[in-house]
């Protein structure tokens, strides 16, 4: 592996490309220690340690790095961009004309990519504006620079508002001329940053040092069975009948068709918690109102919280796998192509037997993402352990799924250039 970093770095583009990417995330993650101006900064700790950090903000807080928790530039993270994904993601299915843009190509892409862009400019607006008036409620003023109250609060949504832009861009950066998916990387380098105080505040808070040895063993051996699911595929045999070409005889050969286990990787998790939490982001406008704060705790944490969770992690990674898997495309493609699956007539058929594959294959994946999500959160529920908090079953299937993804990104690379990968 060390060799295959050190044959990274000796290709001019691809170091580029590592250096842009590890410098967008540093940058990012200077931001996220910015403070927005006139945020008091140790009032803001206070009042988050007080009562904020509870429920659904704690959650978007590990999501943000911990920006939140400061009130700094980037405060609203990631989830609006993700959840204007989500919305238009959905929207596609039920509005023709965004299906039909989605069919388009390229050109389709980049109209989504764009309604995307503007959908995420509202959210984060109304974020924001959720956030001020939240965090007011408990008696932090953001008044420092001796303006007026509602110029002040203007000048605070506006900073968070204009940040979370540039993370979307900072994200779009990194996709188009980085290594990886941009916003997944960032997810990933916020769920980092929180592991050293993690560590330093389950040994010294809870005081049971035994209980961070085990749950750091657990994390650890864990890894290996993710990456196990994560590689783990149906192959569908698949057979191609030969044709006579002039006077070359094309095809005859025997392949197969790769459906993974868990196609749609750590996406059903994201959107899963993007839709639990978005009421909380909701609830935020209205902190004087005890049920809307019962109902968003309520689908925040708790019982409720983990049989939702199960229940959208399932149905996300079933609608996830038909969005990128077709069954019809694919099996008329075998057909134009000559292919087909031994024992089941070319067509309609053959489409019939892969969704019946994909959705025998895909069940055990998504109940293994969702137990791997809900079981932390409920030993968190009991032992209130901040290292399972923040580094539990999502946390580290996110970070594994985001290293696979940037490893396989770097070693098709590499092996562009004529060199061995990171691992033989």
């Amino acid at each position: 592996m060390l060799n295959g970093i050190a044959n990274a770095f000796r290709v001019p583009e691809l170091r580029k490309k590592i250096l842009l990417t590890v410098g967008v995330l540093v940058l990012y993650r200077f931001g996220a220690y910015l403070p927005v101006p006139g945020a008091p900064f140790q009032e803001m700790l206070s009042a988050y340690a007080a009562g904020v950090s509870s429920g659904a903000m704690a959650v978007l807080n590990l999501f943000s790095g911990g920006a939140l928790s400061r009130m700094s530039v980037f405060s609203l993270g990631i989830m609006p961009y993700i959840t204007a994904q989500i919305i238009l993601q959905m929207f596609q299915a039920v509005v023709p004309s965004l299906g039909e843009l989605a069919r388009e190509g390229e050109s389709g892409q980049r109209k989504i990519t764009q309604y995307t862009r503007y959908l995420t400019i509202a959210l984060a607006l109304l974020n924001a504006i959720a956030y001020l008036f939240y965090f007011k409620s408990y008696g932090v003023t953001f008044s420092q620079m001796g303006i007026p109250e509602a110029l002040e609060n203007a000048i605070v949504v506006f900073t968070m508002l204009v940040g979370a832009v540039i993370i979307m861009w900072l994200g779009e950066v990194i996709t188009q001329r980085g290594v990886g998916n941009g916003m997944s990387l960032i997810i990933f380098a916020n769920i980092m940053s929180g592991l050293p105080s993690a560590l330093i505040s389950s040994v010294t808070t809870n005081g049971n040092a035994l209980l961070t040895a085990i749950t750091l063993v657990v994390i650890v051996a864990i890894v290996p069975l993710i990456v196990y699911i994560e590689r783990g595929q149906r192959r569908i045999p698949v057979q191609y009948a030969k044709r006579v070409v002039g006077r070359r005889v094309m095809g005859g050969q025997n392949t197969y068709l790769p459906i993974k286990v868990n196609t749609a990787g750590v996406v059903p998790i994201i959107f899963a918690s993007a839709v639990l939490y978005f009421p909380a982001q909701i609830a935020v406008f209205f902190p004087g109102i005890d049920w809307i704060q019962t109902v968003a705790n309520a689908l925040s944490s708790g019982w409720l919280n983990w049989a939702l969770s199960v229940v959208l992690i399932v149905l996300f990674a079933y609608f996830y796998t038909s969005m990128v898997f077709n069954p019809e495309e694919t099996a008329d493609q075998l057909r134009k192509q000559g292919g087909f699956v031994p024992g089941v007539r070319p067509g309609a058929a053959t489409a019939a037997y892969i969704k019946s594959t994909i959705d025998h294959v895909t069940l055990p994946g998504a109940l293994f993402m969702a137990v791997l999500a809900v079981v932390p959160t409920i030993i968190f529920w009991f032992t209130n352990d901040t290292l399972i908090q923040s580094f539990g079953g999502t946390s580290v299937l996110i970070m594994v799924g985001v290293a696979m993804d940037t490893i396989a990104s770097l070693e098709s690379q590499l092996k562009m250039h004529n060199y061995e990968g990171f691992f033989k």
